[in-house]
């Protein structure tokens, strides 16, 4: 299990420097918003390896196997079972689009920490897990965030005129209070209307 996790942790240090990269963010403006530092705490990230189990149920009209949300973390690298499909992402004007499983493949899912730090240009996916009437599923997810305390808030390069400040700075710790009080509600009791 220690070397699957540090298998992961360097796809997700490799994946998160691309996705800033997309946006023309170097580390050094990533370390202006997490807060420098002298020791090398800011590129310590926190994660967290989850496993998950939905048992085949006779009747899958009547179960849920994890109720709508979007994770918390920066994002999460999920890992499914070659059963069939239980992973759904919401897109709107569309609903709810089944993520089948590919053998070899993992699915990257954006959470809010990252929606906040890039300002909303990366949207935290809305997702759920349902269950089928045949086979037990299995997923592993991997949570990759900033160390508990940082401050989050979007990147400076990604405010203009185009680009509002959309979110006020958080910690993860406060924004994960945040979530367990107002759940859904989370990103917009932190928008900048807010303040």
């Amino acid at each position: 299990m220690e070397e699957y996790k540090k298998k992961l942790k360097d796809i997700a240090d490799r994946l998160m420097r691309l996705m800033l990269d997309s946006l023309g963010i170097s580390k050094e403006d990533l370390r202006l918003v997490l807060g420098s530092s002298a020791d090398e705490s800011v590129d310590i990230p926190h994660t967290a390896l989850q496993l998950n189990s939905y048992p085949a149920c006779p009747d899958p009209n009547r179960a849920m196997g994890l109720a709508p949300h979007t994770d918390t973390s920066l994002f999460t690298i999920l890992s499914q079972s070659r059963t069939k499909a239980g992973l759904q992402i919401h897109r709107d004007g569309f609903g709810w689009i089944t993520v089948r499983p590919v053998a070899g493949a993992l699915v990257v899912n954006i959470g809010d920490l990252f929606h906040i730090l890039t300002n909303g240009r990366f949207s935290s996916a809305v997702h759920r897990a349902v269950v089928n009437q045949t086979d037990h599923r299995l997923s592993i997810a991997y949570f990759y965030g900033p160390p508990c305390n940082s401050k989050i808030a979007p990147i400076s390069k990604l405010v203009d005129s185009n680009h509002p400040l959309r979110y006020r700075s958080t910690t993860w710790r406060e924004y994960i209070g945040i979530k367990a009080r107002h759940f859904d509600k989370s990103l917009s009791l932190i928008t900048n209307r807010s303040l």
